[in-house]
């Protein structure tokens, strides 16, 4: 039987945590702190990475890349989440649904493939240390930052409409605070069968593969590490890798979790919140573990202020 509905265009109602006002206000606020270290911290590492001529290699041309999706990632989402937690108004457009699910999904993808070349550069400049230059060219630099902007345009570009042309005539209560593909697959009144299938081959590829790459390639760095006899030799070596595997288990530990687990009733309470920290908390805490534990990104803040200060007092 096909499902017609009318009104196919109407507005979506971000259910989000609404059963606990009181909890949305809290969230209001944190999200909102967190929001703007955000903003802080990724335009300073962007600044600070396409200033400091010292920094002018692969691994911070990927930082920089990584920065500027989880800018354009949190702020397809947050503003329309901070206004649904603050007012009693849960409604989100369709054009604002559709929108927020294209980009979602397009710079979702792209970090999960990102992480990955981000990963290989640390496993040729640990590995392969005479080849890195040749290997890690700025061509070739370019060509991978394509590559992942590209592969998650694409990845967008196929599931988005196929979730949206799904009937919701039942309700269009979104049982999430965002519009992302489980919540609306859930939401449909329709067989989802095909979507599902989909959305897990999708999981594999931008999930499950990449990690596994990954996981291989710092297997790969953790052997050629203990090669080095020398500890201090070993600490750089490790250091230099530290920042990336914080990130990459942030990152992956949460949204694996939303989109590989089963769905029931506790899935969906624990999965809005793994979504509240990977939209929120993790773009946040991304320029504070690189800045933290990098010594290169230290020094270039502190030469960045010198020179800022010296320019104004002369």
């Amino acid at each position: 039987m096909i499902t017609v509905c009318n009104d196919s265009h109407s507005d979506f109602i971000l259910l989000g945590f609404s059963e606990k006002p009181y909890l949305e206000k809290i969230l209001f606020w944190v999200v909102l702190i967190f929001y703007c270290l955000t903003l802080a911290g990724n335009m300073v590492i962007i600044l600070v990475s396409s200033k400091d001529p010292k920094l002018h290699i692969p691994m911070y041309f990927f930082l920089c890349n990584l920065s500027l999706l989880d800018l354009s990632f949190t702020s397809s989402c947050v503003p329309q989440m901070l206004v649904n937690f603050w007012g009693p108004e849960k409604t989100i457009s369709y054009i604002g649904c559709a929108f927020q699910l294209y980009v979602f999904l397009w710079l979702g993808a792209t970090e999960c493939v990102l992480l990955v070349v981000m990963a290989m550069d640390r496993y040729v400049a640990v590995c392969h240390p005479l080849q890195y230059t040749a290997i890690m060219h700025p061509k070739f630099c370019l060509q991978l930052a394509i590559l992942a902007w590209g592969a998650g345009l694409v990845q967008s570009l196929v599931q988005s409409p196929a979730t949206l042309q799904l009937p919701f005539c039942s309700h269009r209560r979104v049982d999430d605070i965002v519009c992302e593909v489980p919540a609306l697959i859930q939401a449909s009144s329709a067989d989802t069968t095909y979507n599902e299938i989909q959305m897990s081959i999708a999981s594999i590829i931008f999930l499950v593969l990449p990690l596994v790459i990954i996981l291989s390639s710092y297997g790969a760095v953790a052997k050629a590490v203990l090669r080095i006899k020398s500890a201090a030799g070993q600490r750089k070596a490790f250091s230099t890798c530290t920042s990336h595997i914080l990130v990459v288990s942030l990152f992956y530990g949460t949204v694996t979790a939303v989109y590989l687990q089963p769905k029931n009733c506790y899935a969906q309470e624990q999965g809005k919140f793994l979504t509240l920290f990977y939209t929120v908390a993790t773009p946040a805490l991304n320029p504070l573990i690189y800045t933290l534990r990098n010594r290169e990104v230290k020094g270039a803040l502190i030469r960045l202020g010198r020179r800022t200060w010296d320019s104004q007092n002369n």
